[in-house]
């Protein structure tokens, strides 16, 4: 690993527009499993990945109860905190050369360590937030949860009576037109992207990284595992998450 990270570091210490993109295994240290991974929520039981669709949601009121249950008893996001992968990260906004932290997780956990809220793009929506799937309105999730936990198991929009979810993407729901743009601009403009802790096998967003590299970027590719785009990494750096991102970036 010490060649592939030094490597790795002389590619980021150089550039002056690094875009980046997370994915679950940035967030493992904090304590929330990825889902693809060996030992990811979604290959460990294959049917939470097929409930993940918005069709279970809309249609199915017992599954939205229970999953409402749940979030109220105790969300796992809201029991952890960022740890050092997250915080490295800020390297890159005090150098000034941040472009755009793009990230595939729904944690909040960039922002709570600390990045510029403007400067991320959350490509699959928030957990911490909920939203009317009628009128679009949105509110915090810990006041829909102070709802279940009063007594309303299957809370609905105050202002339309509308069904409220996290605001999250799930499956058969539309990404977000005005966050893909800002992806694929970021993609265009770096002249590094650092995609670190993804399969980097969802799309669209994975095509950040040969779209990237067929705009002249440097790819450098952080994760514990192989990914859909090694092969147009100019290298990939395997290991902890964690501690590849305290070394590659600390100043």
């Amino acid at each position: 690993m010490a060649d592939s990270l030094a490597f790795a570091r002389s590619i980021v210490d150089q550039a002056t527009s690094v875009a980046v993109l997370t994915g679950a295994g940035i967030s493992t240290d904090s304590g929330l499993p990825d889902f693809r991974g060996p030992k990811g929520v979604w290959t460990k039981d294959p049917e939470a990945e097929k409930k993940s669709h918005i069709d279970y949601w809309v249609n199915d009121a017992e599954h939205r109860k229970s999953r409402w249950k749940a979030m109220a008893d105790g969300l796992a996001w809201a029991r952890v905190d960022p740890n050092d992968g997250h915080r490295s990260l800020l390297a890159l906004e005090r150098r000034g050369v941040l472009h755009t932290l793009v990230t595939q997780n729904v944690d909040g956990l960039h922002q709570l360590a600390g990045s510029n809220p403007d400067l991320v793009v959350e490509i699959h929506g928030t957990t911490r937030r909920v939203v009317c799937l009628a009128c679009g309105e949105g509110d915090d999730m810990a006041h829909a949860l102070d709802r279940v936990r009063a007594g309303d198991d299957d809370p609905k929009c105050q202002p339309c009576g509308g069904l409220l979810k996290a605001a999250t993407i799930s499956f058969g729901q539309s990404l977000v037109t005005a966050s893909l743009q800002r992806a694929e601009e970021a993609a265009k403009e770096c002249d590094v992207l650092l995609a670190i802790g993804s399969t980097l096998g969802v799309f669209p967003i994975a095509h950040m990284v040969p779209f990237a590299e067929h705009h002249g970027a440097k790819i450098v590719i952080v994760n514990g595992e192989p990914t859909g785009f090694d092969h147009l990494a100019d290298v990939t750096v395997d290991g902890s998450i964690t501690e590849v991102l305290r070394l590659l970036l600390a100043d």
